[in-house]
């Protein structure tokens, strides 16, 4: 995996064992189910997450210093489930915010930390943080698979997992994509991409994107080169470039609501749709409290 490397870290440089036993859920606390409607954002993304309603948890035994926030949906379920992948200065509690809104949606998510309990507050820690895990891909894939193995083993999980991020957390995304445990969804906010045909073939479901015209790390034509690739071998995928709004856009919507309000909306309906079809096939229907 290490061949991924270089590319890992130039995006990042632009912008920013065993099955487990079935887990206890019965303590938990749990987010009310409230799904936004095709004209609301979640709350996160536009500045107005609240406090935090799920619970730090420690998913991955190789390494007990990471970190990750669990949101879980009000009702018996069972439930689709999400993991979520920070930006290139870690497990933030936007982010964590963000876990919460999934769940209102009515998925179990898991925030993952794949920085073992370390966050960045500027470019030069951001950049050590991201170059460390980038450095050694074999624990980011096994820090995920452990991940999808926490969803996969609880009782109130379908089975059905899947995967998304943003900037560092969109190339991670669809690095596990390639090289991870069974899922059943990618969603890629503006990460790494690579165009070859014969590692595309080793993704086995649909393949979300959101990109900014305005951005570099991909830019509009390695976009337009991931998209060809995709089409060529026959992988479904939903990928849109927006204009006028730069590299890290969505997750911040509130910086500049005039510009990023209308593309932050449409990727939303978009990305809900997504996960709605390739995560909810063949689940039963969601008990609602």
């Amino acid at each position: 995996m290490n061949r991924f490397l270089v590319l890992l870290l130039a995006v990042g440089l632009t912008a920013c064992g065993s099955a487990p036993e079935e887990t206890a859920v019965d303590a938990e606390p749990r987010v009310a189910f409230a799904p936004t409607s095709d004209t609301q954002m979640p709350p996160a993304i536009v500045g107005n997450g609240g406090d935090l309603e799920g619970v730090e948890i420690a998913y991955f035994d190789a390494d007990p210093a990471a970190s990750g926030y669990l949101a879980v949906p009000e009702g018996e379920g069972p439930f689709p489930a999400l993991i979520i992948i920070h930006e290139w200065n870690g497990l933030i509690d936007r982010v964590r915010q963000m876990a919460d809104d999934f769940a209102a949606e009515g998925y179990v998510t898991l925030a993952v930390d794949l920085y073992s309990g370390q966050t960045g507050s500027n470019r030069d820690e951001n950049i050590e943080l991201m170059s460390a895990a980038s450095g050694d891909m074999d624990t980011v894939v096994a820090n995920l698979n452990a991940a999808v193995a926490f969803l996969k083993g609880r009782d109130d999980v379908t089975g059905r997992v899947g995967a998304m991020g943003w900037c560092f957390g969109g190339g991670i995304a669809l690095s596990f994509g390639l090289d991870g445990d069974q899922h059943e969804a990618t969603a890629i906010f503006y990460g790494r991409l690579i165009d070859d045909p014969e590692r595309l073939q080793h993704i086995d479901h649909e393949v979300y994107g959101t990109f900014a015209r305005l951005d570099q790390g991909p830019a509009p034509h390695q976009v337009e080169a991931f998209e060809a690739a995709l089409n060529d071998i026959g992988i479904e995928n939903d990928l849109h470039i927006y204009d006028e709004v730069g590299h890290g856009f969505w997750l911040r919507i509130d910086q500049d609501m005039e510009t990023r309000a209308q593309p932050g909306q449409d990727a939303w309906n978009r990305l809900k749709a997504y996960l709605d079809r390739t995560l909810r096939t063949e689940v039963a229907e969601t008990t609602a409290p």
